[in-house]
């Protein structure tokens, strides 16, 4: 019975430290610049946006709750415990992903249309895709690249569904499926 015992603790062991290997392997590409950071806005409660949805008014829009605000504050953290305080952050023009950005308190926050949700306009997915992996991949190197878009987005570039305020790391170049290094639960 204890080397049963001892075998299923080493065998833990062995899964908790490969899953721990790939996640530093994955921050540290993310560090190099040989990966990015694509995060699905934190907890905005719904789903899509409301019939009068107006891109410039925020009071139109589903937004982020308190839970919301309170996971981007916490993504903010981690990025900077992981030695990301300055990273490049792109996000859609909505105010859930444009808050998301501006709560972790790490830089300025820059729009890329590109990351627009296309929940109500789903023949637009694979062209607007392209274009997202078109733009990434042709950014100058620099500091970690964050890009904050929405569960339809990341779905089309990943075929993964991520849940509110979800990250994945992927390697670059872009491309579909992106490659997924890491994936990281809202903290």
């Amino acid at each position: 019975m204890g080397r049963l015992v001892a075998g299923v603790v080493f065998a833990w062991l062995a899964l908790a430290c490969s899953v721990h290997a790939s996640d530093v392997i994955a921050w540290d590409a993310l560090r190099d610049g040989r990966a990015v950071l694509l995060l699905r806005h934190a907890t905005a409660p719904g789903i899509g946006d409301p019939a009068n949805f107006q891109l410039g008014d925020c009071t139109t829009q589903r937004n982020l709750s308190q839970q919301g605000r309170e996971e981007s504050q916490r993504w903010g953290i981690l990025l900077r415990s992981q030695r990301l305080a300055q990273p490049r952050i792109f996000t859609s023009r909505w105010c859930r992903a444009r808050d998301t950005g501006v709560a972790m308190a790490l830089g300025a926050v820059q729009p890329l249309p590109a990351l627009d949700s296309f929940f109500a306009t789903r023949a637009k997915a694979e062209q607007q895709t392209s274009e997202l992996i078109e733009q990434v991949n042709g950014m100058a190197p620099g500091a970690p690249l964050l890009l904050i878009s929405h569960q339809v987005n990341i779905t089309a570039l990943t075929q993964l569904y991520p849940a509110s305020g979800e990250g994945l790391i992927l390697a670059l170049p872009l491309s579909v499926p992106a490659r997924v290094l890491a994936r990281i639960a809202a903290p």
